[in-house]
């Protein structure tokens, strides 16, 4: 049952984030990445549902809040539509460099990443290297690669996830280092970094981490996360230290100072910064993401990650992704049931990340962008096709403006209608 608080609006928005959910290969994808020209994640999850489990993908929730209207070529792969909202699919372009999580997030809440650098750690390593020994630390390069082994056990390397020179990690097994020790090597290196994202990951890994060092796409070198066995072997530890971003002109703080109540669930919670106070809840697991989805929405505004379908697409799993999606799906009706009209459900993702495409990496692709909004009674679900936005910076601005906060609450971002597809009078404009 909705809620009977009322925020400063009236209306409540949940924006669902599926991490690397993607929905086809941008048009800039060759001068990025060519090999990703055939890049189609949900394609090619439910194509391999139907060649190798013999039935369509489960997912009629997400195709009646409009994956079905968006994709009509995948009928033969999706489970029929059943509509629970008044809904829309459409698809948004990125609107940033690359493919990341980090930079997909900031867009999304309506930041501008254009000045996101490429940049590879063999072209700062002696910076780094500088600024780790003037904080006490031991520091060597990995057998002359540019990897640097920092007191003995940790690596700091290029992300092989993303695209080359996008992310740097900071990588060690919790057996050698404690997650603290992790996130302290990380932070120093965030400061002379001029990259996106500096991530620091623990781990258990049965083997030196040293031998899942390999060379990647542009020249980089870094550890294949998956082969060293962190995203299987449980009681993985991440946490994203962000470029810097004017956060003060994001949707979720734009709505906070507003007097919404904010919650950030899953990887958004990590990901996102404030100044005002906010609920965050992080976690990676599905289950409990999606539980804190439903006990929240409908009230105020809900961020919320699902980061275990990204993690099935650097695995190159297409079963587990197949996996995750269907259990978004079961949970929605959970969430829809807290939804009444003036109550904003929109499930979208961050970039792609195919596990079919041949590589453990993100890949560059439009992304769904299923809105959808309750009905009274119950009665009048129905699904349509959407407009098409240029970036995602354009959902954290039509999201601002269905929660009635004031115009240029984002730094960039055109407002419009979610649901009915149609534009509305634009809070502001400016493409990331």
């Amino acid at each position: 049952m909705k809620p009977s608080h009322l925020e400063p609006a009236g209306r409540s928005a949940t924006v669902l984030i599926l991490d690397g959910f993607g929905s086809g290969a941008m048009p800039d994808v060759a001068t990025v990445w060519e090999s990703d020209t055939a890049a189609d994640t949900v394609a090619a999850v439910a194509t391999w549902s139907v060649r190798e489990r013999g039935r369509p993908l489960r997912v009629p929730h997400l195709a009646g809040l409009g994956l079905a209207a968006l994709r009509p070529d995948l009928s033969d792969v999706l489970a029929a539509p059943l509509p629970l909202l008044r809904a829309a699919g459409a698809r948004a372009g990125l609107g940033y460099p690359g493919a990341d999580s980090f930079a997909g997030h900031q867009t999304l809440m309506g930041a501008d990443m254009s000045h996101v650098v490429l940049c590879r750690l063999a072209d700062r390593i002696d910076v780094v290297t500088a600024a780790l020994r003037a904080r006490g630390h031991r520091v060597r390069p990995l057998d002359h690669r540019p990897v640097l082994v920092v007191d003995g056990v940790a690596l700091v390397h290029d992300n092989l996830e993303a695209d080359p020179g996008l992310n740097w990690n900071v990588s060690a097994r919790l057996g050698d280092l404690q997650f603290a020790a992790i996130l302290e090597i990380a932070q120093i290196v965030r400061e002379v970094a001029p990259v996106a994202r500096v991530i620091a990951v623990g781990g258990h890994s049965d083997r030196p981490l040293a031998a899942a060092v390999r060379p990647g796409p542009g020249d980089t070198v870094g550890l294949d996360t998956p082969a060293s066995g962190f995203y299987r072997n449980g009681g993985l530890r991440v946490q994203h230290l962000g470029a810097q971003v004017d956060h003060a002109r994001q949707l979720h703080e734009a709505a906070a100072r507003s007097g919404h109540r904010v919650v950030l669930i899953g990887k958004a919670a990590d990901l996102l910064v404030t100044d005002s106070p906010v609920d965050r809840r992080p976690g990676v697991d599905t289950a409990a993401v999606l539980a804190d989805v439903a006990r929240a929405a409908g009230h105020g505004l809900v961020v919320a990650n699902v980061q275990q379908t990204d993690l099935a697409g650097h695995s190159q799993d297409p079963a587990a992704f197949a996996d995750q999606l269907e259990a978004v799906d079961r949970a929605l009706p959970r969430i829809v049931e807290r939804l009444g009209p003036r109550d904003l459900l929109v499930v979208t993702g961050d970039h792609g990340n195919d596990p079919t495409a041949g590589h453990p990496f993100h890949t560059r692709e439009w992304v769904p962008v299923l809105a959808g909004t309750g009905t009274e009674g119950g009665t009048g679900a129905s699904m349509r096709r959407g407009r098409d936005l240029a970036s995602l910076a354009d959902i954290g601005a039509s999201v601002a403006h269905w929660l009635g906060l004031p115009a240029q609450s984002t730094a960039i971002g055109v407002a419009g209608d979610l649901v009915a597809g149609t534009s509305a009078e634009p809070a502001h404009s400016g493409l990331g």
